[in-house]
């Protein structure tokens, strides 16, 4: 024992027991108990730093798990907003406030099964769409076959019928014939239609190069146009690398539908635009003629719609351009005043 602190225990100690035989046994007792005392401090400071040590850790590895946890509830909380929005469900859950494995295990599998019967459900309808679609296409083609030869033999017999006997109708039979024969081209024109609406995207077609202006002038050959109306095209139109006559179908329908808006006129004029972009190929149509009413353009490129003023159309050529646009991940949009003229705007995708 240090000498000093003999002398402390000492120094407080009574009379009799300073002389006590003893004392000398309890004082080594004493420094008995404090032997390696240096030692075992030090080994319990290490083992308390340890101990700090691994919980500084620990503690870090717990926030960190904590984080990852909160992000997995907040992907989970999203996935399940989604699902509820998609599956018009009302019911709210709140993950973050109050977490319960339990509910939160039976809401998703709720979900899951939800998704799967829809996916069921969707198989079943696209099934039955290709189905529906295979039918309706078969029944155009037999449409085509079936009824338009039998419509051109009419025609044919109406002709013949008038060159032979010109002589012995009346202006009225004349008027009533001529009549028939045009009912029948409407007829086989209006079939011709619905069987390549209906067939349109069925058939692949290779993608060729081409300069869309030699492409236009080759429609202006092929479609009538009156001497009073001319065609202007954009300076910049572009090289294309596309199918080509699905593009010259499309335009075919615009330029046909522009030019029977401008026949009336002294100076009709039909002007082809175009736009530069690096995803879509963007195109405009724009005529100078009697315009589209407003009731009739919200229905305009649907199957069979048509202007009342029309009487020859078939109202089949913008249902046909709208389909193209389609096709090709686009649209086609109109803007149009009476009496002043109407522009069609097209757009295509490049890569579709």
């Amino acid at each position: 024992m240090h000498s000093l602190l003999k002398r402390q225990i000492r120094k407080y100690l009574p009379e009799d027991l300073k002389a006590h035989p003893e004392m000398e046994s309890f004082l080594e007792a004493v420094e008995k108990s404090y032997e390696n005392f240096d030692d075992k401090f030090s080994m319990l400071h290490r083992a308390s730093t340890i101990s700090s040590d691994e919980l500084f850790e620990a503690n870090k590895s717990l926030q960190k798990e904590a984080s990852q946890q909160k992000n997995i509830l907040v992907s989970l909380e999203n996935a399940i907003r989604s699902l509820r929005e998609n599956l018009n469900d009302e019911k709210d859950i709140k993950i973050q406030d109050e977490f319960n494995t339990e509910q939160l295990a039976t809401y998703i599998s709720n979900l899951a099964s939800q998704v799967s019967a829809m996916s069921t459900e969707k198989d079943k309808l696209l099934i039955s769409l290709e189905n529906q679609n295979e039918s309706l296409n078969n029944y155009a083609q037999m449409v085509s076959h079936d009824l338009k030869s039998p419509i051109r033999n009419i025609n044919a017999l109406m002709s013949w019928i008038m060159e032979d006997e010109k002589d012995k109708f009346s202006d009225g039979s004349k008027v009533n014939c001529s009549l028939v024969s045009e009912n029948l081209a409407k007829m086989d024109k209006l079939i011709s239609g619905i069987l390549k609406h209906a067939t349109m995207g069925e058939t692949e077609e290779h993608k060729v190069t081409f300069r869309l202006e030699d492409s236009l002038r080759d429609i202006e050959k092929t479609i009538y146009v009156p001497e009073n109306i001319t065609f202007e095209y954009d300076k910049e139109l572009p090289e294309m690398f596309f199918e080509r006559a699905r593009l010259e179908q499309l335009f075919m329908n615009l330029f046909t539908n522009a030019i029977t808006a401008t026949e009336h006129l002294e100076n009709g004029v039909i002007k082809v635009g175009y736009e530069p972009d690096d995803t879509f190929w963007k195109f405009s149509v724009s005529d100078n003629g009697k315009g589209i009413p407003e009731k009739h353009q919200k229905g305009i490129f649907e199957m069979f719609k048509k202007l009342e003023t029309a009487n020859n159309a078939t109202g089949i050529g913008l249902a046909i351009v709208k389909k193209i646009a389609v096709l090709y991940e686009g649209d086609v949009r109109l803007e149009s005043e009476e009496n002043v003229g109407t522009t069609f705007y097209i757009t295509l995708k490049k890569n579709s």
